[in-house]
């Protein structure tokens, strides 16, 4: 009987075995990751919690269309002092969604996966995370 190939660990499943990051004031104003936390609240007070991912990029390209928001990259919000992932407006998500796909399993960098995040209201974010 032929061997089982052991499955290879993604990015983010290395980061999560990793742990929390140190909360101290010596890290600035980082937080830990929306994967690694599991969630974030956005600057509107909204809390965010990872429904499921790395998902497969036929889900990912649904969710580009019909999620409630889309995000990629992230920005440094001076209202609660740290970095938040940057939602994208209707017209930005065609383009990005090209950008990701193209870069899905992407033997050069960046890599780029994407999760799926709910809130307590149902509405669905499709979150791509840029590893460099």
């Amino acid at each position: 009987m032929p061997k089982k190939q052991k499955r290879a660990e993604t990015l983010a499943e290395v980061v999560a075995a990793m742990g929390p990051q140190p909360d101290d004031e010596s890290v600035g104003s980082h937080r830990p990751s929306p994967l690694m936390a599991r969630g974030f609240t956005d600057a509107d007070g909204c809390h965010w919690r990872l429904a499921r991912g790395p998902l497969d990029p036929r889900r990912a390209k649904r969710l580009a269309v019909g999620a409630d928001l889309m995000s990629m990259g992230t920005y440094y919000d001076d209202r609660v002092g740290w970095w938040l992932p940057r939602f994208l407006t209707e017209a930005e998500r065609p383009a990005a969604w090209l950008e990701a796909r193209a870069r899905f399993g992407a033997a050069d960098l960046p890599i780029h996966e994407a999760y799926e995040f709910t809130d307590d209201d149902g509405r669905v974010l499709l979150f791509i995370e840029t590893y460099c």
